[in-house]
C-alpha cells in the first residue's frame, strides 16, 4: 500500500473536513486514455458533492450520470528541512490531502441549481456572511444556461496526511509548526509576487 500505512487516514470525518476546509478540488476523470482536469469549488449536499462549471467546458460530458470521477482537496502542504529535526533525517515533503471517488450526476432542474447556488454561496461566505445570494436574484435565471451542475456521489475516501508520524514527539512538533509557519510565510510572498507580476 501506498503511501505508508501511518500516512494513510481511513477516518471518514477527517477527509470531509479538508474537503469542507479547502473545498477547491481538482476534478479528474479519463476517457481513452486521455484525460480531463477541471478546478472548482465543490460543497456538501446531504453528503453528496455538488458543483458548477462553464457549461462549454469539455469536462463536462464526463460530469454527467454514472461517470467516475476523483476529487482532490489539497489542504496544507511543505517541504520539511532536516534542520528543524532533533534526530539526524533527510528533506521531506508534508502534505494534507483528501481523496474522493465517486459516481457523477447531472443536475438539471433549474430551482434545484438556483438552490445549490445559493447554499454554495452561504457556505463560503460564513463565518461572517457580508453578502446573502437572493434566489430571486434574476442574474441566476440568465446565468444558468452558461452553468453546467452536476452532483458525486462518492463511494470512497481516502486521506493522505503526511506529517512526519514516522517521527518522535519532538520532530512531529516540529514538522507541525513547520507546516504552519511555511504555509503562512509562502502564500503572503506568492501572493504579492503574482499580484505585482499581473498588474
Amino acid at each position: 500500500m501506498y503511501p505508508p500505512p501511518y500516512h494513510q487516514d481511513h477516518n471518514l470525518r477527517n477527509s470531509e473536513h479538508v474537503a469542507r476546509t479547502y473545498p477547491l478540488a481538482t476534478i479528474i476523470s479519463a476517457k481513452n486514455s486521455k484525460s480531463f482536469v477541471t478546478h472548482a469549488p465543490l460543497i456538501f449536499h446531504d453528503h453528496k458533492l455538488v458543483g458548477h462549471i462553464d457549461a462549454n467546458n469539455p469536462h463536462v460530458d464526463l460530469l454527467k450520470d454514472d461517470h467516475t470521477v476523483c476529487a482532490v482537496f489539497q489542504g496544507p502542504q511543505t517541504y520539511i528541512s532536516p534542520s528543524i529535526y532533533h534526530t539526524k533525517q533527510l528533506p521531506t515533503w508534508n502534505y494534507i490531502i483528501a481523496h474522493a471517488t465517486g459516481i457523477t450526476k447531472e443536475i438539471k432542474d433549474q430551482d434545484v441549481i438556483k438552490n445549490s447556488m445559493v447554499v454554495m454561496t452561504a457556505y463560503l461566505e460564513s463565518p461572517d456572511y457580508k453578502f446573502k445570494l437572493d434566489i430571486n436574484d434574476k442574474r441566476m435565471d440568465r446565468l444558468i444556461p452558461y452553468i453546467h451542475c452536476f452532483e458525486i456521489e462518492v463511494q470512497h475516501w481516502e486521506g493522505k496526511f503526511k506529517l512526519s508520524q514516522d517521527k518522535t514527539p519532538t520532530d512531529i512538533e516540529n514538522a507541525k509548526q513547520e507546516l504552519i509557519r511555511n504555509n503562512q510565510k509562502s502564500i503572503a510572498d506568492f501572493v504579492n509576487t503574482m499580484f505585482e507580476k499581473h498588474f
